[in-house]
């Protein structure tokens, strides 16, 4: 398994990694042509009980190399926290047989209220792979959102910058229906061809149109509470690193976008 930078400053602050036979510290500079040992004792881990998250998943695809899950509302993708789909994904997913196996890890985010399908690597190599298909923009991805308001343009492109870097979503309005609190709702297709933080909400409040239920980027007066954010990732689409087959992969969309669209 790769190392996390923490984990790497927790085995630099135990004196496990070694420079030449030294101890090694933040400070130590690599010129090239060192001798650098990792040494954790056997021990290290398994005296600590480990802490299962149990909490099923729907898994949606799972071969050796990968794997794609439905995420639900109401929970994080990873971090810090111990309730979050990564913790959860060891337990419902099948350990690979191939010798990279590792922690089956997401590689990509979705944000807490966000449901649909969550890409997965289960081993080294794979997760390495798909992170790569991520960079160089390999992956089609598609969203569906519920806004508010009446939609100028039934389609169109928002390019709005995003933290100072150039950002695009495509979007295409599929059905709308007359609302008494929001004017109009709409059932919205996106096609995100960047990946910044919250783009598809920024984008979408940028032309006068939230989602519904999105309490940051939201209207005053017309966010709808209790209900959480109507943004769902609906497809993915990529080469299979490995097998080379095209994986196209559609998560359903939820029940409470049914019952405003029928």
């Amino acid at each position: 398994m790769i190392p996390t930078k923490s984990a790497l400053k927790k085995a630099l602050k135990k004196n496990y990694i070694t420079v030449n036979e030294k101890p090694a510290t933040t400070a130590t500079f690599i010129n090239g042509g060192e001798i650098i040992i990792l040494s954790i004792p056997k021990d290290e881990n398994n005296n600590k009980p480990k802490r299962e998250f149990i909490f099923p998943l729907k898994v949606l695809f799972e071969d050796e190399y990968l794997a794609i899950a439905h995420k639900p509302a109401g929970i994080l993708v990873s971090g810090n926290a111990f309730k979050t789909v990564a913790n959860a994904l060891p337990q419902n997913l099948k350990p690979s047989n191939l010798e990279d196996v590792t922690i089956p890890q997401p590689v990509h985010r979705l944000d807490y209220g966000t449901t649909g399908a969550l890409l997965v690597g289960k081993t080294a190599s794979s997760i390495r792979a798909l992170n790569k298909l991520f960079e160089d923009k390999e992956i089609d991805k598609t969203y569906y959102a519920v806004t508010i308001g009446k939609m100028k343009e039934l389609e169109g492109i928002i390019k709005s910058e995003i933290d100072d870097k150039e950002s695009q979503s495509n979007y295409k309005v599929i059905k709308s229906v007359i609302s008494q609190r929001f004017e109009f709702l709409n059932l919205v297709k996106l096609y995100p061809k960047t990946g910044r933080r919250h783009q598809l909400r920024k984008h979408l409040a940028s032309i006068g149109n939230p989602i519904l239920g999105d309490k940051e980027y939201g209207i005053e007066n017309l966010v709808l509470n209790g209900k959480g954010i109507y943004l769902h990732a609906y497809s993915l689409e990529f080469s299979h690193p490995f097998t080379k087959r095209n994986i196209f992969l559609e998560d359903e969309l939820p029940q409470k976008f049914l019952k405003i669209f029928n």
